[in-house]
């Protein structure tokens, strides 16, 4: 996987074929689709958050077909919440909690 510097910190990223951007540092502002609330991340954050969005669309309607949970696309769901919440808890809880 693929290491980013950020805050001092060394990261993990995730998804090892996300486009993380050429400019993975600069702050970008997302918001909730649902509530509203935005909050700002840098770009390599949003990357991941796009994934965790695609992939729970993908495995939503695949699961209305095969069933509940059948989705394999669960599997990058998962793994980026839990990424979301080691490294971006106040992201995640404006986010995705």
């Amino acid at each position: 996987m693929k290491t980013i510097k950020y805050n001092n910190k060394t990261i993990k990223l995730p998804f090892a074929d996300a486009d993380y951007s050429e400019e993975p540092l600069t702050m970008e502002t997302v918001s909730n689709p649902f509530s509203g609330e935005s909050i700002a991340m840098p770009r390599f954050a949003v990357a991941v958050y796009d994934i965790i969005m695609g992939s729970q669309q993908i495995a939503s309607n695949y699961d209305q077909v095969h069933g509940d949970g059948a989705s394999p696309m669960w599997n990058d769901v998962r793994r980026g919440l839990d990424w979301f919440r080691q490294y971006f808890a106040k992201e995640y809880y404006v986010l995705l909690d």
